[in-house]
């Protein structure tokens, strides 16, 4: 039996929807019962202390982590397993594959191939793991290129390229694969401070086309000014979730105010 194929979204349905998730590290329970709903088109900004499960709860999100108990799923389906009989199964690594085509993530740090220019970073995912066509994919990485402000650094390798730029060239690698769902893993943190507003320019960009997004960020400004919802996680708890501007004027929880004083 082979994996459904995942689905574009369904405006009544939850791109992902997070059901009682918990997992451990050994002795150490990182998710503590996280429920989490993200809409179609809706910009969904995680904060937290460092160690709080953020970066974690992402990471379970296209299955580059195991969830011990409770249920994810994107677009409608589990994500890394099958149910049969009540009970979860682990899918195959081919079927987890197929099914992160749909999720695009951006790390910390970039991960480019040192060795491929920010045109061919962009082409190999579509080309190697899709089989498209080299020149339709070609078309669309420099549209991709030309949308993140880099199309005249197309031939540019990686050690040619600012933090900043590389990072463009990192959510125009993920967004090639054409995802329903963008997931962002602290995009800015290792970044220079001056070349973190080039990265939030495209992350603002994408949200105003209607992209899914998932963001782990301290970039709090960002999360009051796009963000659809805020979510603050400790302990691997959500401890209280709103709309941004509500809970960072009105946090209902001295745990929240406490965190919110420290990096506002």
């Amino acid at each position: 039996m082979t994996a459904k194929p995942m689905m574009t979204a369904n405006p009544a349905m939850p791109v992902v929807s997070a059901q009682d998730v918990h997992k451990w590290y050994g002795q150490a329970k990182v998710l503590n019962g996280v429920d989490l709903e993200v809409a179609p088109g809706e910009v969904c900004c995680v904060i937290g202390p460092s160690g709080s499960g953020k970066s974690t709860f992402l990471r379970c999100v296209n299955h580059l982590e195991k969830i011990d108990a409770g249920r994810l799923q994107v677009n409608g389906h589990l994500v890394g397993y099958r149910e049969r009989g009540g009970r979860l199964h682990e899918l195959r690594e081919k079927e987890v594959a197929a099914q992160r085509r749909d999720i695009g993530m951006v790390f910390q740090r970039f991960n480019l191939f040192p060795h491929m220019t920010a045109l061919e970073n962009i082409m190999e995912a579509p080309c190697r793991v899709k089989r498209e066509a080299k020149a339709v994919v070609r078309e669309r990485a420099m549209r991709l290129l030309d949308r993140v402000g880099l199309g005249a650094r197309c031939d540019a390798y990686p050690a040619q390229l600012s933090g900043g730029q590389q990072q463009r060239v990192a959510i125009a690698r993920a967004l090639a694969m054409e995802p329903t769902l963008m997931l962002f893993d602290e995009p800015t943190s290792a970044l220079d401070p001056e070349l973190v507003g080039e990265v939030l320019d495209v992350m603002r960009d994408l949200a105003t086309s209607g992209m899914t997004m998932v963001v782990v960020t301290h970039e709090i400004g960002f999360a009051r000014e796009v963000g659809d919802a805020l979510v603050f996680l400790d302990e691997g708890t959500i401890v209280e979730s709103g709309h941004p501007r509500e809970v960072c004027a009105r946090p209902r929880h001295e745990r929240t105010r406490a965190f919110l004083s420290k990096v506002l």
